[in-house]
């Protein structure tokens, strides 16, 4: 009896080790900026790891009155593009302690 209690002990000082770790990471990863940029690099969109958006450049050349619609395909390119690369960096560096947990 004496056993189990030593490895469950063990095993919750390591789980608040990872939780102590997990929180440093995701503090790291939200101070983080990313930039996405549409394809023309003529839109692009910053943010920070905690999906706030903080800039939007547009360059002059994308403002056509006459094709309002390129102007949102672009913005949207932009904003899509820095928001994959926040999921993308969240998975790499989150998804070591999420991955073995159910439901995650």
């Amino acid at each position: 009896m004496m056993r189990g209690n030593r490895n469950m002990g063990n095993m919750m000082k390591q789980m608040k080790k990872m939780e102590k770790q997990l929180a440093e990471e995701q503090k790291v990863m939200e101070a983080k900026t990313y930039v996405g940029v549409s394809p023309d690099e003529m839109v692009k969109a910053t943010f920070t790891g905690k999906r706030e958006m903080t800039d939007l450049s547009i360059d002059p050349k994308a403002i056509d009155p006459d094709d309002p619609d390129m102007l949102s395909d672009l913005i949207l390119a932009a904003v899509n593009s820095a928001l994959k690369q926040i999921d993308e960096d969240g998975k790499q560096t989150l998804g070591k302690y999420t991955n073995n947990i159910p439901g995650m």
